[in-house]
């Protein structure tokens, strides 16, 4: 007697009046349902009940032996119709040989490495995954940012001259300011050449547009 080989995957949908199987991925859960059989002894079984209701019983005891007859066919005809769907569905699914799964081909075996997705994920899908978490928690550190260091970082000059305390009374200062908000002392001195008059930063020994000593 040959046994019959079968697979985890896969779900029983038949009734008495015929034969119908789900086969489904173990990974994604999509799957495929074979077109559904109808049971020759499951025919004859509804045609007899049906014969009984209507004469009053009278094959009543006919009915009794089809059922019986019926449950001794109907198992071999399903045998064979699971044998056959399961035919069907094989070219569409795969067993890892890592972790055993059965995968459906279509989405989540990987070709190129000979296992399933969970085993030897698509390198190119976890990339585009983690950039774009990646972007998306760069987006919500964005957004935390208080206005006024919003419009500090505008500035193309927002690195030059900004300083965590007061030079003056040392105390801590909030942002970008000009003024100390604690003594009222200038953050950032301004400093003119005593020679040509221009601009020059408070700690030039220079001046770098004239020449001139400090």
């Amino acid at each position: 007697m040959t046994l019959i080989k079968f697979v985890r995957n896969y779900g029983d949908e038949s009734t008495e009046r015929g034969f119908q199987f789900e086969f489904y991925c173990d990974r994604c859960g999509t799957g495929y349902r074979t077109p559904f059989q109808p049971s020759a002894t499951g025919m004859v079984s509804e045609a007899l009940d049906v014969a009984s209701g209507l004469l009053g019983g009278v094959f009543g005891k006919v009915a009794d032996v089809g059922d019986r007859v019926h449950s001794a066919a109907w198992e071999q005809a399903h045998d064979k119709a699971f044998v056959k769907a399961v035919e069907q569905a094989k070219p569409h699914f795969v067993q890892c040989p890592r972790c055993s799964k059965w995968v459906c081909r279509e989405s989540c075996w990987n070709v190129n490495k000979g296992l399933c997705k969970d085993c030897a994920p698509d390198l190119g899908v976890e990339m585009a995954a983690a950039q774009a978490s990646r972007t998306v928690e760069e987006i919500w550190a964005h957004s935390q940012v208080a206005e006024e260091d919003k419009e500090m970082l505008k500035g193309k000059s927002w690195r030059e001259g900004v300083r965590a305390t007061c030079p003056n009374c040392n105390a801590p200062l909030p942002a970008a300011v000009k003024f100390c908000p604690e003594c009222g002392a200038p953050v950032k001195e301004e400093k003119f050449c005593a020679e040509c008059g221009s601009k020059i930063p408070a700690s030039a020994k220079f001046c770098p547009s004239c020449g001139a000593k400090q």
